[in-house]
């Protein structure tokens, strides 16, 4: 049997496995293609192939969505089956932790994975999601940091790796070197849409918004094909820097031609949504119904139960659409929640409850109660979920309430800490302007 490009022993497979499991490792990637598919093709050449019911297995549980976990529950039943080498077992392992919702304890378990098998980049991978879904950029960094001495150049995949440390030098902070690196690995391997994005999120976090429309549209054919499962988001951060020019009509053309043009059902993909229309109204523009289509595509994850991270955005679109009902059903779901349940509860309760109930606020024109609920919950906001650049959602939306509430000491030092960070972002400046002439009874956005 010829050998796995990724794997040191393809335990229970044959040729035609191998193939369409290596097929679906490099779909996986660079996101893009079908997964999936292919490695269905590999479980049905080989159904006691242990390493693509692995794969299968993190393809249903990275997905945050209840019915993708579910099916991730019962895939790992058969890899554990078949596992019998101690690489499977720590991969297993990992995932049971993972279908628990103990995201840390997964991450953690494949820390000691990656440093055993430091050339698995499917264990690499999933451990560098599991970090980006857990919000910590301190491992984002280190877990490629770690094994980076092992690999070299001429080694499959090295330009992957490259792409997910800059993406974690970049949330650590270290954004001239994370852009350098995301670069070489996006001219390395052009279809690597995460070193893409890396470099993509450099330009937001240091309000590089004309360098970013740039990059977006010098790479476009890389990234924005019909089989890229990362074109919405790249169109949602290029939305972003059309936002900061003051573009918002551009905006709304992105929204619908792209970003919701086949109303995806995929929560990653309602989570861009869900944020852009929050930041359009945010700044007086009016999105029309645009809210009632995402709400309901939200019904089929915001469970209250698996991911606050999700439920949160879910809650931003059923504000929107005026169905406070569903927003007040995942606070009590919340709140009556397990107390012994996996590190998503908790998450749900320290974080999920604050941020929803502070947006919750803000709709209502609550402002004040928005500022005293938002200024403390933005400093656990990192203990779940996403990037710096999606969570910024919090601090403009406090900056806003603070402008609103008439709050003027508030809102210009808000202001001057968005300023500190983006001096020359058009929004931040505004902030500051209208916070400067603020008095009460201001609500909207000028």
């Amino acid at each position: 049997m010829k050998d796995s490009i990724y794997l040191p022993n393809a335990n229970g497979a044959n040729d035609v496995a191998v193939k369409h499991f290596d097929d679906a490792i490099r779909a996986f990637n660079i996101y893009r293609g079908d997964p999936v598919a292919l490695v269905d093709q590999a479980i049905e050449a080989a159904p006691d192939f242990a390493m693509a019911h692995i794969l299968k297995a993190y393809l249903f549980g990275l997905a945050t969505e209840p019915e993708a976990t579910s099916e991730a529950k019962s895939i790992l039943k058969s890899a554990k089956r078949f596992a019998t080498t101690e690489h499977e077992k720590s991969h297993v392992v990992a995932l049971e932790a993972l279908v628990s919702n103990n995201w840390t304890e997964a991450a953690v378990k494949l820390d000691r994975h990656n440093i055993e098998y430091p050339h698995d980049i499917l264990g690499l991978q999933a451990g560098h999601l599991m970090d980006f879904y857990r919000a910590n950029a301190r491992n984002m960094r280190d877990r490629l940091a770690r094994v980076l001495p092992n690999w070299s150049e001429d080694q499959p995949d090295y330009a992957i790796v490259l792409g997910m440390y800059s993406f974690g030098l970049e949330e650590a902070g270290n954004y001239a070197r994370a852009e350098a690196i995301g670069r070489e690995a996006a001219d390395r391997e052009p279809l690597d849409c995460w070193a893409h994005h890396a470099v993509a999120h450099v330009l937001e976090m240091q309000g590089r918004a004309e360098d970013g429309i740039e990059w977006m549209a010098s790479r476009e054919p890389h990234w924005s094909g019909d089989d890229n499962f990362f074109k919405v988001h790249n169109w949602w951060h290029n939305a972003l820097y059309h936002l900061e020019v003051g573009k918002p009509d551009t905006v709304l053309q992105l929204y619908d031609t792209r970003i919701r043009k086949d109303e995806s059902q995929v929560a990653l993909d309602l989570v861009d949504a869900s944020a852009l229309l929050w930041r359009l109204h945010m700044e007086g523009c009016d999105v029309g119904d645009r809210w009632v289509e995402v709400a309901q595509s939200w019904d089929a994850h915001a469970d209250g139960c698996l991911y606050p991270f999700n439920d949160w955005h879910a809650a931003m679109s059923y504000l929107g659409a005026g169905r406070v009902d569903e927003v007040d059903r995942i606070l009590d779901q919340y709140r009556s929640g397990d107390k012994t349940g996996g590190e998503t509860t908790r998450w749900a309760r320290t974080t999920g409850i604050p941020l929803i109930t502070g947006f919750r606020a803000f709709w209502a024109g609550n402002y004040d109660e928005a500022v005293d609920i938002l200024h403390p919950a933005r400093y656990v906001a990192n203990s779940f979920g996403g990037s710096h650049a999606q969570r910024d959602i919090i601090d403009w939306t406090l900056t806003e309430a603070a402008v609103r509430s008439g709050k003027k000491g508030a809102a210009e030092a808000l202001a001057a800490e968005r300023l500190s960070v983006k001096p020359h972002s058009p929004i931040n400046k505004s902030f500051l302007k209208r916070a400067t002439n603020s008095a009460k009874g201001i609500v909207a956005a000028v």
